[in-house]
């Protein structure tokens, strides 16, 4: 059975899910799982709503009230390691500078045990389905749009309350594309998921050539604000 590489857990705090809320996510998960494990066996073209329904133990209605086509049936899991690295992310304290907290972030998202050992290869296996199933590339492209939005407040925290919104959303940007591109093209190779080659060093890479000449990396974070106003 594939797992999901970050499993949905309830949340803490007066924005805690309800039992019912729960109960959707889990069966949303469950579903992923059974999309997952049939297109890895059989492909998109190989594979259908019936099939997936039917893997997931749950009826057709049920499938379609979650999700339109079976393509997006993926999206809960291919979200799971967007939600893990803004988590470690969120750990960092506000002043930390933002080039160490982003790269620590994505090397410990893409080289924690579970992760390395559940979630990459189904992303892998994935995103070498999705070179030729248009539907399921747009699903990992919105996936990654969501992603990005998420962290703008996350970034914005890290950054203060001078930061330049638009290095902030720049920023955003560039990391969510850094880890995109690195999975891309890891997918595309035979490469392991730990050591030269892995996600976590091409995400590194990737992270460094976009952010290089970004004033918010460089500095106090109001630094970008001030380049601005006096230009």
């Amino acid at each position: 059975m594939v797992r999901s590489p970050r499993p949905y857990s309830p949340l803490a705090g007066p924005g805690a899910q309800s039992l019912t809320e729960r109960r959707k996510a889990a069966t949303q998960l469950d579903i992923a799982r059974a999309a997952c494990e049939l297109f890895a066996e059989h492909g998109p073209d190989g594979t259908t709503a019936e099939d997936i329904a039917h893997r997931a133990g749950v009826a057709l209605r049920t499938f379609y009230r979650y999700f339109r086509n079976k393509q997006e049936a993926v999206g809960p899991l291919l979200a799971g390691g967007g939600d893990a690295w803004r988590a470690l992310l969120a750990e960092e304290d506000p002043g930390t500078p933002l080039d160490e907290a982003l790269e620590r972030a994505v090397t410990r998202s893409l080289t924690d045990l579970q992760a390395v050992e559940e979630g990459l290869e189904v992303t892998r296996g994935l995103l070498r389905a999705a070179a030729t199933d248009e539907a399921l590339r747009a699903v990992w492209y919105r996936v990654n749009q969501d992603s990005e939005e998420r962290l703008v407040p996350v970034i914005a925290r890290l950054a203060g309350e001078d930061a330049d919104p638009l290095g902030v959303r720049l920023l955003a940007a560039a990391a969510t594309d850094a880890i995109r591109i690195a999975l891309e093209l890891w997918s595309t190779t035979e490469a392991p998921v730990s050591g030269p080659g892995s996600p976590a060093e091409l995400a590194v890479r990737c992270l460094r050539e976009l952010t290089s000449g970004m004033p918010l990396l460089h500095g106090h974070p109001a630094r970008a604000a001030s380049q601005r106003s006096d230009s």
